[in-house]
């Protein structure tokens, strides 16, 4: 009777998550690839990557926040148009002759590959415009271009150590910005700009302040997905949200915010040149 009872709640959780696009739909920040087949060639990703460069540069950006659906649309929850973010900038780099170059690092947040680290936990790593594009399974990707003195902050950050102060390695793919027990990598992008714009790195005190003042985006999902995804998927971690609506950070939201305080200039969206290289500007 036991065995039948576990056989049957393990049955209910599978068509729970079956019937949501909550947590894996939403996984994208376990290395510089998408997941399932490649959107782009590695040409295409290269000259789109190119592109991307050319147009921060244009703007005269150092640092840029970009994102990236690193799953099919049809996959995502509804209001969630991308699945990574990450701080573009632009930065000396070392060639292999050892000499330098002038060119955009992306800095990333990643979790675990289940190897060498653990699907809960995540690591801060580097790569560059290319892996990031590579990784993408739509061809539109968006960008936000904080303002002058936002991007000096976060360099500073980034220089002085302070950007690894405000990473939870804790990781959990629907992570609340509310709360400081677990952390992914569009909250570990608001934590930064809030802890530049606030000049503090006190984790819990930036969580406070999120909370009067941050505006997170609602992914739905029902009540037996909310009961039994951590039984799932150890990615899909719920206490974090004490029972209240899922919130989560999204483009939309972090967009919103910066533009709303005056830490970003604008953001917008690009397409490959390939397809007539749009670029829709939103304020």
């Amino acid at each position: 009777m036991r065995r039948s009872f576990k056989s049957t709640i393990a049955g209910l959780a599978l068509v729970a998550l079956a019937t949501t696009t909550v947590g894996p739909a939403l996984a994208d920040s376990g290395s510089s690839r998408g997941i399932g087949d490649a959107y782009f060639t590695s040409e295409e990703a290269a000259d789109y990557s190119k592109d991307i460069e050319k147009t921060l540069a244009e703007t005269g950006a150092r640092v840029a926040i970009v994102f990236r659906a690193g799953r099919d649309r049809d996959q995502l929850p509804e209001g969630i148009d991308y699945t990574h973010g990450a701080f573009w900038v632009y930065q000396p780099i070392q060639r292999e002759d050892g000499s330098t170059m002038k060119g955009y690092v992306v800095w990333n947040l990643f979790h675990g590959d289940g190897e060498t680290l653990p699907r809960t936990q995540s690591e801060l790593v580097q790569d560059f415009p290319f892996d990031f594009v590579t990784g993408a399974k739509a061809e539109d990707l968006a960008v936000i271009v904080p303002t002058p003195s936002m991007q000096k902050r976060i360099m500073t950050m980034m220089a002085e150590g302070r950007y690894e102060a405000v990473h939870d390695p804790d990781y959990s793919v629907i992570a609340s910005p509310f709360d400081d027990k677990y952390q992914n990598c569009t909250e570990f992008l608001l934590d930064v700009v809030a802890a530049a714009a606030w000049q503090t790195t006190d984790y819990r005190q930036l969580k406070v302040n999120l909370s009067a003042h941050f505006e997170a985006s609602t992914v739905k999902t029902g009540p037996l997905a909310r009961l039994f995804g951590p039984l799932v998927d150890e990615q899909v971690k719920l206490s974090d949200h004490r029972g209240k609506p899922i919130r989560t950070v999204s483009y939309a939201s972090l967009a919103r915010f910066m533009l709303d305080n005056g830490y970003a200039d604008e953001t917008f969206k690009v397409t490959p040149s390939s397809v007539g290289g749009t670029r829709i500007v939103m304020r």
